[in-house]
């Protein structure tokens, strides 16, 4: 898998990857490319066997089926390798529950391409990016690994996202936008409910 040495931004179009992964018992090698038509949501995190992963991870899985009724994948991301996913699978209640792929960085190229990677530690950072259909990033949040992120949050984030997208960014999302909440038009004040 050759991954450009740049780090990705909002606006930039993600390289098609090919990406080991423990999905469904098994390893298996992940092409980004057979997820056409669909939304990507690349959810990073620092390791397995760990204390606020699990809380995310597991918030995620109970929402995996709001995020695939908005045409969405999730991939979780972690330096782990696949072996280590699948044993954290095996024993983990919370980890159980996941149907979604966990996507093993163990080299740490795609966490460099999304800008998580913490050199001296080999692990990545808390990192969700929402990628269009077309693979353009048009989300991004980093945060210190002591902190723990919203599965409802980014969900909004992916239906705002998913809005905009399918009105051309004639029409755009106010803070907290929910889908059938006020829109906005650039230049102009709230208009009615989409």
């Amino acid at each position: 898998m050759e991954i450009q040495k740049q780090i990705l931004k909002i606006g930039d179009t993600v390289p098609d990857l090919e990406l080991k992964a423990y999905y469904k018992d098994e390893e298996i090698i992940l092409k980004t490319k057979t997820y056409k038509e669909k939304w990507l949501v690349f959810f990073f995190y620092p390791a397995d066997f760990t204390f606020i992963c699990p809380t995310e991870l597991e918030e995620l899985a109970l929402m995996y089926k709001d995020f695939q009724k908005e045409g969405a994948e999730i991939l979780s991301v972690s330096t782990d390798t696949v072996f280590v996913h699948k044993a954290w699978h095996d024993n983990s209640e919370a980890i159980k529950k996941i149907k979604f792929p966990m996507i093993s960085d163990a080299t740490g190229r795609l966490c460099k391409l999304f800008g998580t990677y913490i050199e001296d530690e080999g692990l990545s950072l808390r990192g969700s990016f929402i990628v269009d259909p077309d693979r353009k990033l048009v989300a991004m949040e980093i945060s210190d690994n002591s902190i723990g992120r919203s599965g409802r949050e980014l969900l909004r984030k992916l239906r705002a996202a998913k809005f905009v997208k399918e009105h051309d960014g004639i029409r755009v999302c106010p803070a907290s936008w929910e889908p059938g909440g006020k829109t906005l038009e650039p230049g102009m004040d709230l208009v009615g409910k989409i």
